[in-house]
């Protein structure tokens, strides 16, 4: 999944998302009620894709899964400051995708992620940004 043009994003809104706060995701399950999980992720500017790196089986993965298309939402917080990466999602298992995703985790956090079996990334195309920071 590519973009073709960096999202338009100002210096402090990049600033606050190279800093490590508490992030969740929201996914919809399949009743249409929303789904929120603490998660850990990483963000490329240039593709203008947000990665989380999680395990095939986890409920965030069987929700993206099974509405193809549908949007998801990423949100860090820290006090009044807070800012959402909203795009559409996919689940990937492509050892080249995971191996990228694992990359950055590792470059933004200084470790790698858990090596856990099963894993997998889930890619958002973020398409709208909105925030207070």
């Amino acid at each position: 999944m590519q973009r073709s043009s960096a999202l338009s994003m100002s210096p402090a809104a990049t600033a606050f998302l190279a800093e490590n706060h508490l992030c969740t995701f929201t996914s919809i399950r399949p009743d249409g009620s929303p789904h929120v999980s603490p998660v850990r992720f990483t963000w490329d500017p240039q593709s203008g894709l947000a990665r989380i790196m999680t395990v095939g089986g986890r409920t965030k993965v069987r929700n993206v899964q099974a509405r193809a298309g549908a949007r998801v939402a990423l949100c860090q917080t820290d006090g009044p400051r807070w800012l959402t990466l909203e795009g559409v999602a996919s689940v990937s298992d492509n050892p080249s995708r995971i191996s990228e995703g694992v990359a950055r985790y590792a470059q933004r956090y200084r470790s790698r992620p858990p090596a856990m079996p099963g894993l997998v990334v889930i890619e958002i195309a973020v398409d709208r940004i909105m925030g207070l920071y």
